[in-house]
């Protein structure tokens, strides 16, 4: 069995405005909502665990989607705290190996064969399995002034999209000890990878976009419009 988790406690402050960027509306739908139907409408995916922040006012109350169940908790201040919280409040009949899957809430353009690739992928890597995309454009380190200090190599750099799929025990206890040690992770991947394992990238589209600022949102809602 698959399970989702979505941390969507945060506010999206460098989108900016009132609504958290979880709720804007493209295509007809919430950002959120688009994300959850790409994971609830896979076959694979049993469910799915959101989690919110506790004075969340704008969640519409959804409790099942595609005939699955969609499940809530209260998130924490950093995404880690959230993917953690959302880890813990999964169903307690799910087994500690369980995988699951965890995606931004603000990635609303996901495909069905990334998740089938994704699924393989970490179903045959004990140690977990992310999408991402290899860098491609050349990449420039600036200084202080912002001038250009060296051009960096890129032919084993990638991006890092969502979902990341890990069992629920690998992941629980990787964000439990950055949590510990005080470090702030910006990914599922970089706890996992200072527990000293180390997951596989799996290819995915680019056009599985996160929606970061406004002309984001407008090609999201090109891109969902255009499926």
């Amino acid at each position: 069995m698959i399970w989702a988790v979505i941390p969507a406690a945060g506010r999206g402050t460098r989108f900016g405005g009132e609504v958290p960027k979880q709720y804007l509306e493209v295509a007809g739908q919430p950002l959120i909502a688009h994300a959850l139907d790409a994971l609830l409408s896979h076959p694979r995916i049993a469910g799915a665990m959101v989690a919110l922040s506790a004075d969340d006012t704008r969640w519409p109350g959804w409790s099942e989607r595609h005939g699955k169940p969609v499940l809530r908790c209260v998130g924490g201040g950093e995404r880690a705290d959230s993917v953690l919280a959302a880890l813990r409040a999964l169903p307690s009949a799910l087994a500690d190996d369980t995988l699951v899957l965890v995606h931004d809430a603000a990635r609303p353009n996901l495909r069905a064969q990334d998740i089938d690739r994704l699924i393989a992928a970490a179903s045959e890597h004990a140690e977990g399995a992310i999408l991402g995309a290899p860098v491609r454009d050349t990449l420039k380190r600036a200084d202080d002034t912002r001038r250009i200090a060296a051009t960096e190599p890129r032919s084993a750099l990638w991006r890092a999209f969502t979902p990341q799929a890990f069992r629920r025990d690998v992941l629980t206890h990787a964000l439990e000890a950055a949590a510990r040690d005080g470090v702030v992770v910006t990914d599922e991947a970089m706890a996992v990878e200072r527990a000293g394992l180390h997951p596989t990238l799996v290819e995915g589209r680019e056009d599985n976009l996160k929606v970061t600022t406004p002309a984001d949102l407008a090609l999201a809602d090109y891109l969902l419009r255009q499926r």
